[in-house]
């Protein structure tokens, strides 16, 4: 064969490659896709065929591998069904029709029911909340489960450590979970495992990416949450790791990095939901139910008087339940929306949310922070900036070198959402992660009060100072905004 008829055929060969991966990308991408993120996968595959058909092979598929759907959905049923006809405290009177409304949306999708009766404690002081959390773990007389995306042993948790150290040797159950990825490779990643084994904990890894073990999804699939339930009486829940406040990156010492949290101490019937949804993770990461903890069963009134509903999200449920619950309290505010979000990358759903609510008159305040530490992200969010600035938001850009991960949402006066969650992308559709709505003024007054610091420490962006910025700049936000998309 000479070597034009052998480049000719080498030719011909790449075309109907070419021609054969355009026409089954067009078949398979789009098939319950968001048209945005088909769309961005179809042009990574157009424009870079090699590189976007190996990327779509490794994180194309959004959802976690059939069996543990199914371990999904077998939990939601028992715990739906046990739950069913219990008494989970007084509600408040007068509950608005739009709150009963999107209630009965969160239970259809997967949440646990309202519990009225519950006492709340805000805890914005990121060492406070590590050791409040000692403090109640010390108190421990049947269990302790721990959930953590990043969970190490340093010095800002050596007392949440030796508080279960102290009590797993008179005999408390010590249960612990943990994201495989965002820990592994981490500082004190082995110490930490080390310091659980040697208490007695039982642990696990959450989404192990271990192929050799038979141990694999897509990689970014994560488990996001962030938890700690006491004897089913008392629990925690919010945006802060178990870590330091650097996280103990030496890239994050290095530019005097620290971060900004929040956690809340609950009591009262809905620590039973928050410790119903470590039980879910633990059944899916050791099939193993545990049924004398599910304590639906044992509901005790708290120190309040607020409504809380516990909303867990994640690839493992059919519908992005976070999403459509911050798109339904956008549509029902009336007076006032405070979002404190660190990634703030919107869908179309949620920006029109935002707009529809600012061409209502509603007063619109966005948190977000000056430094970014993901690149990628950062430039994402930067991108919505101009068309949020124009609907009428205002951008509070809270000042480096503190990144502001607390992730909350006050609607007026009386409704309240905060937890794990993010307001993008990632956590809609690929992270697992776990909201608290809550109804009651006492509590929004607390949120407020968080706010109000936030606000101190911030500087407003106006549209005129963002106007101004390099076309550079511009073209990285948006190329970024493209990339978010892919899911």
């Amino acid at each position: 064969m000479t070597v034009e008829i052998y480049t000719t055929w080498w030719l011909v060969f790449v075309f109907v490659f070419d021609l054969v991966v355009r026409i089954t990308a067009i078949i398979v991408i789009p098939r319950n896709r968001r048209p945005t993120a088909a769309m961005a996968w179809l042009l990574a595959i157009y424009f870079i065929p090699l590189v976007g058909v190996l990327l779509f092979l490794v994180i194309g598929n959004p959802k976690l591998p059939r069996k543990r759907r199914q371990m999904q959905r077998k939990i939601n049923d028992y715990i739906e069904e046990t739950s069913q006809s219990l008494d989970f405290g007084t509600l408040r009177p007068d509950a608005p029709e739009w709150f009963t409304s999107l209630v009965t949306m969160n239970r259809n999708l997967g949440a646990l029911p309202l519990a009225g009766d519950n006492g709340a404690q805000l805890i914005s002081d990121y060492q406070q909340s590590l050791d409040t959390m000692a403090d109640e773990i010390r108190k421990a007389e049947r269990y302790v489960h721990v959930e953590f995306y990043i969970l190490q042993s340093d010095v800002a948790t050596d007392n949440f450590f030796s508080a279960l150290e102290e009590v797993a040797a008179r005999g408390v159950v010590v249960r612990v979970l943990l994201d495989h990825w965002a820990n592994r490779g981490k500082p004190y990643y082995k110490k930490t495992l080390r310091r659980l084994d040697k208490m007695g904990a039982h642990w696990h890894l959450m989404l192990p990416v271990q192929p050799l073990k038979g141990k694999y999804q897509r990689p970014d699939l994560r488990n996001h949450r962030k938890l700690l339930v006491v004897d089913g009486l008392v629990a925690f829940m919010g945006s802060q790791n178990a870590t330091d406040s650097t996280y103990n990156l030496k890239k994050n010492i290095k530019r005097g990095l620290h971060w900004v949290d929040m956690m809340v101490r609950f009591d009262g019937p809905v620590v039973a939901s928050v410790n119903a949804v470590f039980l879910s993770d633990w059944y899916s990461e050791t099939e193993e139910i545990l049924t004398d903890e599910i304590d639906l069963l044992r509901v005790a009134s708290g120190t309040g008087d607020l409504d809380c509903q516990v909303i867990p999200s994640g690839p493992g449920f059919e519908f992005q339940n976070n999403l459509k619950l911050f798109a339904g309290l956008l549509y029902a505010a009336q007076h006032k929306i405070i979002i404190v979000s660190p990634y703030f990358v919107p869908d179309e759903a949620l920006l029109m949310a935002v707009n529809s609510a600012c061409q209502r008159g509603v007063h619109v305040e966005l948190f977000v922070s000056e430094e970014g530490d993901q690149a990628l992200v950062y430039h994402a969010q930067r991108s919505y900036y101009e068309a949020l600035l124009r609907a009428g938001v205002k951008i509070w850009m809270y000042k480096r070198p503190f990144i502001l991960h607390s992730k909350s949402m006050s609607i007026d006066d009386e409704v309240s959402i905060l937890g794990s969650s993010n307001m993008d992308m990632r956590s809609f559709g690929l992270n697992m992660e776990i909201s608290m709505l809550v109804r009651g003024a006492e509590f929004t007054e607390q949120l407020r009060e968080t706010e109000d610091m936030y606000r101190e420490s911030s500087r407003e962006l106006t549209l005129e100072e963002w106007m101004k910025q390099p076309l550079r700049s511009t073209v990285l936000d948006n190329l970024a905004r493209l990339t978010s998309s892919l899911q």
